[in-house]
């Protein structure tokens, strides 16, 4: 598994940039919604974003990724343009999906993003469909999928484990497991201690990860990836990590005890990856010059969102039939 000694200044940068971005993103768009210059719907990633950054760092640019309505963390991660994710969360025609599919159904295919479903669990079979395409194609492609603790007691979970491991796809399962499910502890709602002890009863590899550090993160997800670009098949990640805000926004998080909402942000990952960074010599001016290109991004990113028009009514009925409709 991989380390500190084995990741290049190059890769950790790269981690730390997609991390930071998150972080940014998130800040920005919390601050515009609370003031009301933006009215939406909003799932804060906050406390996950290293997990998403060092996770999408093993990847290759064209390699697949589904994942979830909670999932802005992977979708920047992945490299959705921040103009075109912003102007597709504010609803504006010139968005991923012209402003169509909001921040349920992010789509950028450019960059791999394939699918974000807004149905718990949905986004495992579509994963499975997406890797049988590369293995069919033989175009080396891995396709990972992201879903949260709770989807692990739906069926299609079980179902898309147990099919990709029978036929050996190209497919990386990676269960973010924050906890909690809307406002449910897991354990309220799982019968096994561990999520990771699904995998056995399916003889697919599995691997559970502190999903908050980078390194860990990195290297499980690294090797899952050689391991189904290889063709030798499907892995299941359980990468434990936490949300410092609640399902959605406005909500309190008041189900999550007080003390335990307090150690987790105690060790938040941003500013630990940040001092592991620095541990390794890495200065202050080369992080400080990433934030500030950052800031600039998201700022230009979540201004031309709101300086963006809102699709035209006559997009109202295109790319719905097969054949265009007259109004």
């Amino acid at each position: 598994m991989s380390d500190v000694e084995t990741m290049n200044d190059e890769l950790l940068l790269d981690i730390y940039r997609r991390a930071n971005l998150v972080y940014q993103s998130d800040e920005k768009m919390r601050n515009l919604i609370l003031s009301g210059s933006l009215q939406i719907l909003y799932y804060s990633p906050r406390g996950q974003e290293i997990l998403a950054a060092a996770l999408m760092a093993a990847l290759n640019a064209d390699d697949y990724l589904v994942t979830t309505y909670r999932g802005i963390h992977d979708q920047l991660a992945k490299g959705i343009p921040s103009s075109d994710l912003w102007a597709e969360f504010a609803g504006k025609g010139n968005g991923t999906c012209k402003g169509k599919g909001g921040p349920m159904h992010i789509t950028h295919p450019e960059t791999g993003v394939m699918v974000t479903t807004g149905i718990v669990g949905s986004g495992m079979p579509i994963a499975n469909g997406l890797a049988l395409s590369s293995q069919l194609e033989g175009d080396g492609k891995v396709t990972v999928v992201c879903f949260g603790d709770a989807a692990s007691n739906i069926g299609a979970f079980h179902e898309s484990l147990n099919m990709a491991q029978i036929w050996k796809l190209p497919v990386v399962f990676v269960c973010q497991n924050n906890l909690y499910g809307e406002h449910t502890p897991v354990a309220l709602s799982t019968g096994c201690d561990e999520l990771i002890d699904r995998a056995p009863g399916y003889g697919i590899r599995a691997v559970q990860v502190n999903g908050n550090d980078a390194f860990a993160m990195y290297g499980a997800a690294k090797a899952a990836v050689d391991h189904a670009r290889a063709g030798n098949g499907p892995t299941f990640i359980e990468a434990k990590t936490f949300r410092f805000f609640g399902h959605l926004l406005g909500d309190d998080s008041h189900y999550i005890p007080a003390e335990e909402m307090a150690a987790a942000k105690a060790a938040d990952p941003i500013p630990a990856y940040r001092a592991a960074l620095l541990d390794r010599q890495i200065t202050e001016a080369t992080l400080d010059a990433i934030d500030a290109q950052i800031a600039e991004e998201v700022e230009a990113a979540s201004a031309h969102a709101l300086a963006s028009d809102y699709p035209d009514p006559a997009e109202l009925r295109r790319d719905v039939f097969e054949k265009e409709i007259a109004a």
